[in-house]
């Protein structure tokens, strides 16, 4: 026991820490009304959550992560089962996203990202898997492909294409041959490209994505095209965050924020960013995105000192799937990408991403612990 505390990794632990009380702090002003001062009831479930996370990543450090090579194949199973099983509940703000459970609806989505991760790395990691194969990258890219589909059927494109940088990342650690890669990552740019022009256009002729994907796309092409409505959301949180300035306005002082310009239905969430943004400007904003840089460096130092592949494909996994949300949030915040609903890691409100971010973190942990010496 006295072995594994020297060797635990105190920074990242203490990055996690101090970001769990920042979300605290500023999901309370997403909420605050001039007037009351009562704890916001988002808060409130948040710190359970988060309690429920520590519990999730004590329990995972604590676990010696090479056992679950033996039911990696059982956890991607799982994962799927739970994807399917999402149709089968009533529709929840026109998606099929959530399982109703008693008190919290649980998004499988989430866990899913994280199975992916596990089962590639343990494949990709095992001594009978030859990476030379032109077989191997083809059935890395369809572990990754049947839950991606799922996700889109829900509809949460933002979900699913999480799982194309994170899996792209694991597999050129496992040194699979690039070639295919780029061809792969050449046609999804054009491909892009191509949807984004004839959306432009033609929005009314492309049947594979819903009403609200096409106007989160055109929103983003021209947010002059809607702003009073698929453009709100945007254009507020632009001018939050830009009004921000270099230090804020001071925290529970964002107008933006207070009045209710960025709706209080996102900015606990999707938006916490352009809260703490107007609130701490530019300086806080900045703070808060090394403190993130932290977190992603100590997953890559993880997956370095790891003793065999499969730790060293689990912890780089994660450190991109966390890198992959940080950089997608932020850049939807400030105008930079099409809204996309993802959340913000260890920030964001929600019960689902924030256990399944503790778990994670909990194996990177467990990698180093492990770690040669």
């Amino acid at each position: 026991m006295i072995a594994h505390i020297r060797r635990f990794d105190w920074t990242l632990l203490g990055v996690i820490l101090l970001l769990l009380s920042i979300s605290f702090l500023f999901i309370y002003s997403a909420e605050y009304q001039s007037g009351n001062e009562m704890l916001a009831g988002k808060v409130l479930k948040q710190i359970i959550w988060v309690v429920l996370g520590l519990a999730v990543y004590s329990a995972a450090a604590a676990f010696d992560y090479q056992r679950l090579k033996e039911f990696h194949w059982w956890i991607y199973a799982g994962a799927l089962l739970m994807l399917v099983l999402v149709f089968f509940f009533p529709e929840k703000n026109s998606a099929h996203r959530w399982i109703s459970m008693p008190g919290f609806d649980l998004q499988p989505s989430e866990f899913a990202k994280l199975a992916v991760i596990i089962t590639l790395a343990g494949w990709l990691g095992s001594p009978s898997t030859d990476v030379d194969e032109r077989s191997t990258f083809a059935k890395a890219a369809l572990l990754a492909a049947v839950p991606f589909f799922l996700i889109v059927m829900e509809p949460d494109l933002g979900t699913a294409m999480v799982l194309l940088p994170v899996t792209v990342i694991v597999l050129v650690i496992a040194n699979l041959p690039l070639r295919p890669l780029f061809i792969l990552i050449g046609a999804g740019v054009v491909s892009l490209v191509v949807l984004a022009v004839w959306l432009r256009f033609f929005p009314d002729t492309c049947p594979f994505l819903t009403e609200y994907q096409k106007s989160r796309v055109l929103v983003y092409l021209n947010v002059t095209q809607d702003p009073l409505g698929a453009g709100w959301n945007k254009l507020q949180s632009q001018i939050a965050v830009g009004s921000g300035g270099w230090f804020g306005k001071g925290y529970l002082k964002g107008t933006q924020n207070i009045l209710g310009f960025l709706p209080r239905t996102v900015a606990p969430t999707d938006f916490i960013y352009s809260v703490v943004a107007e609130e701490t400007g530019f300086t806080g904003s900045s703070l808060l995105l090394a403190l993130y840089a932290v977190v992603v460096v100590r997953c890559m130092r993880a997956a370095m000192k790891a003793t065999e592949l499969f730790g060293r494909l689990l912890a780089a996994g994660i450190g991109a799937l966390i890198f992959t949300h940080v950089f997608i949030n932020i850049a939807m915040t400030v105008g930079l990408m099409p809204i996309t609903g993802l959340p913000l890691p260890l920030m964001s409100y929600g019960g689902s991403f924030m256990v399944t971010t503790m778990a994670a973190l909990g194996l990177v942990q467990s990698v180093y612990l492990r770690r040669r010496i």
